[in-house]
């Protein structure tokens, strides 16, 4: 079980970034639990990649504080509990399998599982004296994630690892990191676009649009907060909703026709929206709808940019 007293694995305050005088992220305010596996979602250009690099110290931030188990990012303290695998996996395509675990077992001695890389490897049918240049696009991720979980780290982050895979690979890689998170409680952050494969996988999320945190808390927690309505568009009301229905409470709504779909917050205490009568069909919303109707809705719901369920 969780530690509440715990540090967070993640602590971003007030982040903010400029390149070149263009603002990537703006008053970033997140917390993220020890031992979750949290989903950062967004849709291309929204700032990922750069907050990846914010909470590895391969980037500091223009304004505010990023904290790893309360250190600052990039000093020994973070770097010792963290391992990254970026978009690229960036490997050295000279060297062979061998030699590349023979690069972490140096860099990372004190704690490096040689065991554990190696059977990572070998369960992906990898010779250790293939080239890394040679392998196929799922056997160099699995190589990287050799590397990351050899590493023993504490907070593991990936960035879109799954992208370049097919199906199964991405079905075997998935297995490789809860059966980690099993082992030794962990953390993750993984990003990525498909979003049922995360609803499987993560119990957080992070929302992340025009450089900004749209939405952050425990999926279980989201999922109550809010209620998926359909049924036949009222015909006394412009938007169809019911008429007692709190508009300010709606994420986001579709007319097709005679049939209305929304997403709307539940009432305070309670587990449906205000204004709700029998005629509608209510039930609970999948992550991957809540996260298509916040993204959807933006900007017009900025006064809600930032929502956490605690």
């Amino acid at each position: 079980m969780n530690d509440p007293t715990a540090e967070p694995a993640l602590r971003a305050t007030a982040i903010g970034q400029r390149f070149r005088g263009n603002r990537a992220l703006h008053d970033c305010d997140f917390e993220l639990p020890a031992g979750r596996i949290a989903a950062l979602v967004g849709p291309n250009g929204a700032g990922k990649s750069t907050l990846f690099h914010l909470m590895t110290g391969l980037l500091r931030p223009t304004t505010g504080e990023m904290r790893v188990f309360g250190a600052v990012p990039g000093t020994r303290a973070a770097r010792t509990r963290t391992a990254f695998i970026s978009q690229d996996k960036p490997l050295y395509p000279q060297f062979t399998v061998a030699e590349m675990l023979a690069v972490g077992r140096r860099l990372s001695p004190r704690h490096w599982d040689q065991a554990k890389a190696e059977r990572i490897v070998g369960e992906g049918g990898i010779s250790p004296k293939t080239r890394i240049g040679t392998l196929s696009g799922g056997k160099r991720t699995r190589v990287a994630l050799a590397l990351a979980l050899g590493k023993q780290a504490d907070l593991l982050l990936l960035d879109e690892p799954l992208a370049d895979l097919d199906p199964l690979v991405r079905h075997e890689v998935t297995g490789l990191l809860m059966a980690e998170v099993a082992d030794r409680g962990i953390t993750v952050v993984i990003s990525s676009h498909v979003l049922p494969e995360l609803e499987n996988v993560c119990d957080h999320v992070l929302l992340l649009q025009g450089g900004r945190i749209r939405l952050a808390g425990d999926t279980q927690d989201l999922r109550e907060a809010y209620t998926r309505l359909t049924g036949r568009a009222d015909p006394d009301t412009p938007d169809g909703l019911p008429p007692g229905a709190d508009r300010a409470a709606v994420v986001h709504a579709t007319t097709t026709g005679r049939h209305l779909s929304a997403l709307l917050r539940n009432a305070p205490g309670t587990s449906l929206p205000s204004g709700v009568d029998e005629h509608w069909i209510t039930r609970a919303p999948s992550l991957e709808e809540i996260l298509l109707a916040h993204l959807r809705s933006a900007p017009r719901n900025a006064a809600h940019a930032t929502e956490a369920a605690a």
